[in-house]
């Protein structure tokens, strides 16, 4: 028995369970987007945080990876039943192709499992729709957890496409939007040590930004 499943959020850098071999590729007439509710991992009902979808569009591809689970029906289910819990959110697990970079007419894999979610607010309560970039970095920037905060999501994921070479410019100019709503300063273009969660630091002497920053608690395993 052998499955495998795509990861294009936090998944790319925390998949969280055992598997046997991880590819860097994408998919296609797919692209990452920011619509999505999470209320119990980065995010309270209250106050819920933006997590990655993926939304249909022809043409678009979307950078992950994806991973291979060996073993047997018992490891299978423990696998599944696991990303189902993580992946709470997600409503639909569908099955796409998966390809490799420089072969981008064969997929390299097919039948490959990602975690998706119907666009439609009045049949999927987690769905939130698309928001003004300032309106989704501003709540990104305040959303917190017991995974711990959604800054950090958001800056984990900038990082870990920086690291397998397909930075994706939606992930990037949301990041910035999120530093200035912080109040911190952008990575410059060129400056390839990208560090993931943000320090805040503020001079005794500057204005705080209007923003209720609470300390997070430590992360745990299981993300979203």
């Amino acid at each position: 028995m052998v499955f495998w499943v795509f990861g294009y959020g936090s998944l790319v850098w925390n998949p969280g369970f055992e598997y046997d071999e991880k590819v860097i590729g994408y998919i296609k007439d797919y692209r990452r987007v920011f619509d999505l509710a999470c209320i119990d991992h980065r995010g309270t009902p209250e106050h819920p945080a933006r997590t990655c979808t993926l939304e249909e569009k022809e043409g678009e591809i979307c950078w992950g990876a994806v991973y291979c689970v060996r073993g047997g029906p018992e490891k299978e289910k423990l696998v599944m039943q696991y990303l189902e819990r993580r992946e709470c959110e997600y409503d639909h697990k569908t099955l796409v192709d998966f390809y490799k970079e420089g072969d981008s007419s064969h997929p390299a894999l097919t039948g490959v499992i990602v975690f998706t979610s119907t666009p439609d607010k009045v049949n999927n309560k987690y769905y939130l729709g698309p928001a003004p970039l300032d309106v989704m970095a501003r709540q990104i920037a305040t959303a917190h957890g017991p995974c711990g905060n959604n800054r950090d999501y958001l800056f984990l994921l900038e990082k870990a496409m920086h690291n397998i070479g397909h930075e994706d410019d939606m992930v990037i100019e949301l990041a910035h939007e999120v530093r200035k709503v912080l109040g911190v300063g952008n990575v410059l273009p060129n400056d390839k040590k990208l560090s993931g969660p943000v320090q805040i630091q503020h001079s005794p002497h500057a204005p705080i930004p209007a923003l209720q920053l609470l300390p997070m608690p430590e992360p745990i395993a299981l993300d979203s």
